[in-house]
This record gives C-alpha cells, structure tokens and sequence, in this order.
C-alpha cells in the first residue's frame, strides 16, 4: 500500500505558510483521516520536531517534549536537567540556531488542554513571546473536533487571532484515489470508495485496494474486528450524551430525511434536535442537503439530512441492525444481504457523489466548459420529480442536469435520456442555458453516443471520461 495520496492542496497550503516568517498552522478533523500522515510528509526533510501528545501527567508530557528538544539542538545533557515551565522548554527550542527555519509540531494538542485546562493561556504566552518573532512555523494538530474548535480557533479562546491558517482535513475524495491502484477496474474502485468513503485508515482492512468478503467478515463484521464498533468510538469520543446523536444517525439510516420524520421517528420534537444536528454536521457525520437551485439555501424548507460517511452508512445498514446474530458469530445473514443489496441499492447512491465529484474534476481539467459555482442534487416540493447531479455556473448562466446509471451490465440507451429531459420540464431552470449529461459504469447504446457527438449540449460521461468522437 502506498504511504501517501492526493492533498496536493493541503500541501501547497502548508508550503505557503512554510515561506512565512513565521507562520501557525491549525491542522484539524476526525480521526482516521490523514492528519499525522499529512504533516508527516510535509516535514520531510526540513528541519522539524514532531511531538505526538499522549494522555499523560503534565509532568511526564513537559519531559517528552524536553527530550525531543535535547535531541534536535544536539543538546542531550538537557535531558537530566529539570525545567518547571513549558515556556523554557520553548525557548531552547527558539534560541537554536535563530537564523534557520524550524518547524515545531504538537499533534493530539486536545490532549495537553485535557491534562491542564489553563494550557491554551500558556500557550499563547508562548507564541507571543517566544515563536512568533523567531522564524519558526508551528502546527497545532487535534482530532477532537468539538475540543478543537472550542480551545483554539473560537473567538473565546486565548488563541483566537494567532493562526495564519487553518486546514480542516476532509476524507480523500474519489477521483483522488483513482490512480492509486490502476490496475483496479473502476467498477473495484467505486465498491472500494463506498465503503471506505476516502478515509485512509480504512483503506488498510481492505487489502490492495479491493473489497472483498474476507476483509468485511474480518475487520467489520467480526466482533474482534477494528471498525466493528467503529461509529460508537467516534461519537464517545466526541460528544456527551453519545446515544442521542446515536438515535438520529440511525432514524436517517432508515431513511427519515426530512426533520419531521426524524422527530417522529425519535417521538420527540423537532426543535429539541437542532443542536443535535448541528453538533453532528460540524463532525461531518451528516450533512444537510437542499436543492441546488434554491436561492437562498439556508431559508429552504426542502432541506434532506444525509449520513455523510459511507463507511457510517454501511455500518447501520449491515452491521447495526444485524448486531444480535454478529454477537453469536453468525455472519452468514449480513453476507447474503451484501450480496443482494451492495451493488444494487448501496454503490448506486454513493455512485451519484462520485459522480458529483468526477463531474468537478473534469471542470477543473478544462475537459467541460463549465464553472461550478454549486455542485448537488435537485428535487420538487412534493419529490415527485430528482434529478441526481445539479450544478450551476452562476457566472455565465448555465446550469448542468445528469442522471446516473450504475446498471450491473446494461448500457444506458436513449430512453434514459428523452426521460431526463421530460422530466426537467417545468421545473426550476428556466433562467439557465441547459446542458444535460448522463453518467455510467457500463457505457452507451450506439444510437445515444451518435446523437450525444451532433449535440454539445449532451455530455456522456463513461466511467471517468467523456465520450468523445
């Protein structure tokens, strides 16, 4: 497996700041995603401390950092001397060679606020006074969201106002993992994104880029398997009260989308979940959609709640509410659910993100005339009438209209298209010039591509790629 893909973004932020006199970097987001990797790889070959914090005694917290010092100043006496405060730790590590870069970072930083609740108010004496002036770059790094956003970037913390940037560190998206394993067929690499929703700790329980029942039975279905209990170590990591937001992911696994229904579904009342909701949006754990037409999102009344990680979402729809025959070993009723339902009903829904996200990297490559201002879903009032991908470019007026196809082995022919177009009729798009696109795994009937090359405003997109003549 390779060590490291994709964040060429976040390394070009991280360079940037790099560049600076000096620069603070907060570096953010759940676990499992990539955040020690990143910075890892980043620091390669600079000169550069990496302090992982461990839920330990400040004591014993102050003397490993002393340690790292005394070994990157080449100052190793220093590790039998006795220093009482952070502060002076800091300073060796300043003071040393002043004139040269140096970077410093402290990962797990949420764990330093745990053991002293005052060490946000230290640390601000310590850039102030020490880092700031001393070309040194800083990373703070954490995984605890909620902690994070509270003691370091909130307008109420000491350290409010003393980053130069921030990176919330999102899963890789698909077309970010599509060359990792070529030899991998795209069919492999869409089941391979479903479930493991790009977050890279997760790519390693699926050997080589593939998922295969082995490695399900193994790491997820198997009581001693890692992300067996995945979703319930997160949510006890993250919030109080963990059965609360338990209950809402599991009403929107059932398909409650709308808030009343998930109100209904918990027999409570819907303002009584707002915060609720809004704590497992900031996580990420779910994800608030409206129609992308919608003039102003945040007053819709259309608005779906979604689960926003795959793995989550196949967690609750094939481990959770098979979790009494998963206790007794029994693992045979959840594999002929997979088999029946992973391809039809589960990689066709995640299917139509990917495509969202193919879709803007081909806008990106310049291979689509079209600048995305929003890229989602659309559906009516009454939802009688979804149209899988939206995208508008508000710039030039135009506006993107796709349906997509994950058939087994069947071509989409030119009946998917004529629908796709009636349906679109009378709906919210007639201030915009209109391109329609359809997406597939399994190609095109001849008749659609001939009549897709006479027509630019009909985009067949096979796979990754454009069908062109």
């Amino acid at each position: 497996m390779q060590s490291f893909i994709g964040r060429k973004k976040e390394l070009e932020v991280l360079e940037k700041e790099y560049r600076r006199e000096s620069g603070f970097v907060v570096v953010y987001g759940r676990r499992r995603v990539g955040k020690t990797t990143l910075i890892k790889e980043f620091i390669k070959n600079k000169k550069a401390i990496y302090y992982l914090a461990t839920e330990e005694i400040e004591t014993y917290a102050k003397k490993h950092l002393l340690n790292l010092v005394a070994d990157f100043t080449d100052q190793t006496y220093l590790k039998n001397a006795n220093f009482d405060n952070w502060e002076d730790i800091f300073k060796v590590f300043a003071d040393f060679e002043s004139n040269e870069k140096k970077i410093i970072v402290i990962d797990e930083f949420q764990y330093l606020i745990q053991v002293n609740p005052a060490f946000t108010s230290v640390f601000q004496r310590i850039w102030d006074d020490i880092l700031k002036d001393k070309n040194v770059m800083l990373i703070l790094c954490g995984s605890l969201i909620s902690m994070m956003t509270t003691h370091v970037l909130s307008y109420g913390s000491p350290l409010y106002g003393r980053r130069t940037s921030q990176i919330r560190l999102q899963p890789l998206r698909f077309t970010e993992l599509k060359d990792w394993h070529p030899d991998r067929t795209f069919e492999e690499q869409v089941e391979f994104y479903s479930i493991t929703g790009g977050v890279p700790k997760y790519f390693e329980f699926f050997e080589n880029g593939k998922v295969t029942i082995q490695g399900i039975k193994d790491n997820v279905l198997s009581k001693s398997g890692f992300l067996y209990e995945e979703p319930l170590f997160l949510l006890r990591n993250e919030v109080r009260e963990p059965i609360n937001y338990f209950s809402i992911l599991k009403a929107i696994s059932e398909g409650n989308h709308k808030l009343s229904r998930i109100a209904g579904a918990l027999e409570q009342k819907s303002n009584s979940l707002s915060p609720y909701l809004s704590t497992l949006s900031e996580l990420y754990l779910i994800e608030k959609r409206v129609p992308v037409t919608e003039k102003t999102p945040e007053k819709s009344r259309k608005g779906l709640y979604f689960i926003n990680d795959n793995f989550i979402k196949f967690w609750f729809d094939y481990v959770y509410p098979n979790r009494g025959e998963l206790e007794l070993d029994n693992q045979q009723l959840v594999i002929e659910k997979f088999n029946e339902t992973f391809t039809s009903s589960f990689v066709s829904f995640i299917y139509e993100d990917i495509c969202k996200d193919i879709f803007a990297q081909l806008c990106r490559e310049g291979a689509i005339n079209f600048v995305p201002s929003k890229i989602g879903s659309y559906w009516n009032k009454d939802n009688s009438v979804e149209i899988d991908v939206v995208s508008v470019d508000k710039t030039n007026k135009k506006i993107f209209l796709a349906e997509c196809k994950y058939y087994q082995d069947k071509k989409v022919d030119i009946g998917v298209y004529k629908s796709l177009v009636e349906k679109c009729k009378g709906q919210d798009f007639e201030e915009y010039e209109i391109t329609y696109g359809l997406f597939s795994k399994s190609g095109f009937e001849d008749r659609l591509v001939e009549l897709s090359l006479d027509n630019p405003k009909l985009i067949l997109i096979n796979e990754s790629s454009i069908i062109r003549n």
